[in-house]
């Protein structure tokens, strides 16, 4: 018989919405860091015991909340941030809805400390019972906040029993405390561990911003990045990224802020992909940390339970403005002209269409570092210095010097110049004629002959397409490791926990992990494969590769996946340039293994000529 229709209790109620916030311990430290930022602290100190499963305290600086406000603030859907439909729709605070702290209360034991400026006594409030209820007691406390929880979901055991290991809580929590930290430069935040400081981020002047880049993304990064400022109308893009080459083999550097707010979208990932395009090498990744500004009324942030994703009301043109800046901006990086992009860059409907796509000039200061390489467009408006990201100053007349980019040339600019100056011969043409090896061009391309045909075939594709062929062949059964002459150590904790946790798959693909100590681990085997590349990025990236799509072990997988895997690692094998006699066996390796390598052949102009004047093999 159906049970009637009745109201959950309270503390139902906010255990079922505790499960769409409070996913892991690091989802509480975002909901209260952001609650301390709304309320405006300057100073915040975030203390974790156990990985967040036993303790997670937030301390702050900011307004505080005056004692007959407390009982509300532990109650569902209490909120002072939005009191309008009007507000919901021009959100400019991180937090509105009104759900952290009574969801968090329902699976731990809260404990809410404040004392506002005007007042000379502080309250604490804490919920008791099934029913929720609210109590106050009197407390000793500065200026601010604190929120005490303890015992993370000590009251639900089956999501208790989904935490991970310590580490890797904590690894988490790390992770959402340094994008806090390069949205919020402003704002001093100190991370403890088990009462061991691991993190401080000090509060930077606005002109020295680029310390907390350092302080974050790390020392290279911040060499290598190119600050990017374009300011259109209502909509601007600042931030840094890496030149293509310097890109890192891990996904590790990707922020994207959407008016100082922390985002994982997909559209704009797709609009930074794809403005790096073919410049990216094949075993990077995007590299960029990047702070997007537009009108609160144009996006929707009240479209994810924790506020990870938000919706554009334009969408298209958002997209597009990314993609047009980002890819001008690195195909000034490269030295060539601003690639065509899909033929709707810059056209939103923000502000009036240029003429045509701006000039990115670079300009570097002699007396900075290489970190404050800057570029500027100078169709951009003067845009008004944000606390999310302190706008860099101008650099002052006579002490800039014009340095010209540094333009590829790659094998790969050969073909692509080649490609296009005719129609590529049939296949059907080139499976009947006979080419023969003349020469090796550009280090990787090879020159052959047909007749009076003149062609290029281009050794990495033919490399790596055979290459695929034996690593899903391999895959059935496993890889085959090869011992290092020296093993290779890895101690960011980090990446440790990961390739820990991939330990099992990573040695059915022929690495072999060691512990080396508590938090350092040394690879001291790879397969053949692997083995002449930078094993100490390849790895790691492999690594986190098969976690982002769940891969546990070999057997498991699907025809798919084995073909995916093939083909990741196929791209990041070290290939060797060949000689007239390894790219012949190259050749007969491709003919036992039934690949019509003579599709890949790009035909040259030239047999015409040669035809015209005689010269064949026979007169030869």
């Amino acid at each position: 018989m159906p049970m009637p229709i009745q109201l959950l209790p309270p503390q139902l109620a906010n255990q079922i919405a505790a499960g769409e916030v409070v996913e892991r311990p690091a989802s509480v430290v975002k909901e209260l860091v952001e609650n301390s930022l709304d309320a405006g602290a300057t100073d915040i100190r975030i203390d974790i015991e156990k990985g967040g499963a036993r303790r997670i305290r937030v301390r702050d600086n900011g307004c505080g909340i005056p004692k007959d406000e407390l009982t509300l603030a532990l109650s569902r859907h209490a909120t002072s941030k939005i009191a309008s439909l009007d507000d919901l729709e021009a959100i400019l605070s991180l937090g509105f809805r009104g759900e952290a702290l009574a969801s968090i209360s329902s699976v731990s034991r809260l404990r809410l400390t404040s004392r506002p400026q005007d007042n000379d006594e502080a309250w604490a409030a804490f919920c008791e019972g099934r029913d929720m209820a609210v109590a106050l007691e009197p407390a000793s406390h500065p200026v601010g906040s604190t929120v005490d929880v303890e015992d993370l979901f000590f009251n639900t055991p089956a999501r208790r029993k989904f935490l991970r290991t310590e580490k890797t809580e904590f690894n988490h929590i790390d992770e959402v405390v340094r994008r806090i930290a390069l949205a919020r430069p402003d704002v001093t935040v100190v991370l403890s561990h088990n009462q061991q400081v691991l993190r401080q981020y000090h509060r930077m002047k606005d002109e020295n911003h680029s310390g907390r880049l350092q302080q974050v993304a790390g020392r290279r990064f911040a060499e290598e990045a190119i600050y990017l400022d374009h300011h259109e109308e209502a909509l601007s893009l600042r931030g840094w990224f890496s030149p293509p080459q310097a890109c890192r083999h891990q996904n590790d550097i990707q922020y994207m802020y959407v008016n100082g707010r922390m985002m994982r979208d997909k559209l704009l990932n797709h609009a930074v992909r794809q403005a790096y395009g073919e410049a990216l090498p094949d075993d990077r990744q995007p590299t960029f940390i990047l702070y997007l500004n537009l009108p609160a009324h144009d996006v929707d942030v009240n479209v994810h339970p924790a506020k990870h994703e938000v919706r554009f009301h334009q969408a298209r043109q958002v997209h597009d403005f990314v993609l047009g800046v980002l890819r001008n901006g690195i195909a000034q990086v490269l030295g060539t002209e601003g690639t065509e992009s899909t033929g709707h860059s810059y056209q939103h409907g923000y502000g009036p269409q240029p003429d045509a796509v701006p000039q990115v000039t670079e300009t570097m200061v002699k007396s900075e570092p290489k970190s404050q390489q800057r570029y500027s467009d100078p169709h951009s408006h003067v845009a008004t210095p944000s606390p999310f990201f302190p706008m860099r100053r101008s650099t002052q007349p006579g002490t800039s010097q014009q340095r010209p980019a540094p333009r590829s040339a790659s094998a790969l600019d050969a073909q692509s110049a080649y490609q296009g100056m005719w129609p590529t011969t049939s296949a059907e043409t080139n499976s009947v004629e006979h080419w023969r090896f003349i020469a090796i061009h550009a280090d990787w391309f090879a020159l052959l002959q047909a007749d009076t045909r003149l062609g290029l075939l281009d050794s990495r594709r033919l490399q790596r397409q055979l290459l695929q062929q034996r690593l899903q062949a391999g895959l059935e059964v496993g890889l085959t490791g090869q011992p290092l002459l020296l093993p290779v150590a890895l101690t960011d904790r980090t990446t440790v926990e990961l390739l820990l946790e991939k330990q099992i798959l990573l040695q059915e693909l022929g690495i072999l992990l060691r512990r080396s100590g508590r938090q350092s681990v040394q690879i001291e085997q790879v397969s053949s494969v692997l083995r002449h590349g930078n094993i100490s990025e390849i790895v790691p990236a492999l690594a986190a590769w098969l976690s982002e799509r769940s891969l546990t072990c070999l057997r498991d997988m699907t025809e798919q996946q084995r073909t995916d895997l093939a083909a990741w690692l196929g791209k990041h094998a070290v290939l060797q340039a060949p000689s007239k006699v390894t790219f012949e066996r190259l050749l007969r390796e491709a003919d036992d293994a039934k690949f019509d390598w003579r599709r890949e052949i790009i035909e040259l102009p030239w047999h015409d000529a040669i035809r015209d004047s005689g010269v064949s093999n026979e007169s030869r």
